[in-house]
């Protein structure tokens, strides 16, 4: 009898085309993964993979059963939906995606709640960038997956994913508070073409945002440092060396000698909790859309401003 769990280590090779590549997703070890195929093979009595170089290549009769895979998995989670609809109770196994500051500044506030409203729930929290929940959750690799979608990069959302909004979040400029613009409540772009950069690096959200306005200001925007982290970021511009442009949920507690000011024309972001459209029938998945619902709502970051009183700025759930 074929086992789902080497059915699904199947799949995952199929899709993502490694063995490391499904171990990641699978969240186990490579070795683990070859084990799962090797176990597969002797219970079919047919090769799944071949040596390719450094990579495997998947066999025709691999094929054919990672095919039938996908039906008989998606079968058995639809089966699972269902018992779980009958006993409305939220037990068993979730895997939720988030992209970084989703995962900091949503997530454990959820968790916290899900610890009270399902004790039987077991949570599996992946971070991972800004595309790839979407595209896991189409996937059905992940229950839940947190996406932002911005202003000028929407989304394309189709029928493949249900979609409840969290939050809208609002991106700032962050500036060392000896800065000559330092004491406004408003900033516009184009009083600040000549300035020094510190960006997230090339083709990311906020850099592409940082491009595209500066050049309808008809100017390069002068980025003196690329840094992924929003923390990093923050301790350069406390430093002095440059400003950066931050999304509110990504402040936290501003380190010393920053001021985050919000910025004309707005760079906004709505922030969604995502799920295939079966997920619906799963208490499970109910129950925790309603907590990121709720941690969401709740959630305020503090804008320290210094010197100089600290100023919450809300972030309600927006609709």
């Amino acid at each position: 009898m074929l086992n789902l769990d080497r059915l699904r280590t199947l799949r995952a090779i199929a899709t993502y085309g490694s063995v490391s590549a499904a171990a990641d997703v699978l969240h186990v070890t490579p070795s683990a993964v070859s084990q799962q195929i090797r176990t597969l093979e002797r219970e079919t009595g047919h090769q799944m993979v071949t040596r390719n170089g450094r990579g495997v290549e998947l066999t025709s009769a691999a094929l054919l059963l990672a095919n039938r895979a996908e039906r008989i998995l998606g079968l058995a989670d639809a089966a699972e939906a269902e018992l779980q609809a009958r006993n409305d109770m939220a037990v068993g196994q979730l895997a939720l995606g988030a992209f970084p500051t989703a995962a900091r500044g949503i997530v454990p506030s959820a968790l916290r709640l899900l610890a009270d409203r399902a004790p039987q729930l077991n949570v599996h929290i992946r971070e991972m960038d800004f595309a790839s929940p979407l595209t896991h959750v189409q996937r059905g690799d992940l229950d839940i997956g947190i996406v932002q979608d911005w202003d000028h990069v929407p989304i394309p959302w189709t029928e493949t994913v249900r979609r409840q909004l969290l939050m809208t979040d609002y991106a700032r400029v962050a500036l060392p508070s000896h800065h000559r613009l330092a004491h406004r409540d408003v900033l516009r772009i184009s009083e600040l073409v000549d300035e020094p950069w510190i960006s997230r690096v090339h083709r990311s959200t906020c850099h592409e945002w940082l491009l595209h306005t500066m050049r309808e200001q008809g100017a390069e925007p002068h980025i003196v440092h690329s840094v992924t982290e929003y923390p990093t970021q923050l301790a350069l511009v406390s430093a002095g060396v440059g400003l950066a442009m931050v999304p509110t949920l990504g402040l936290g507690h501003l380190p010393s000698g920053v001021r985050a000011v919000p910025v004309e024309p707005r760079m906004t972001r709505h922030i969604y909790a995502i799920w295939h459209p079966g997920g619906a029938k799963r208490p499970s998945v109910r129950v925790t859309v309603g907590a990121l619902v709720d941690a969401a709502r709740g959630l305020e970051v503090v804008d320290v401003v210094s010197p100089g009183p600290a100023v919450a700025v809300d972030l309600r759930r927006s609709d």
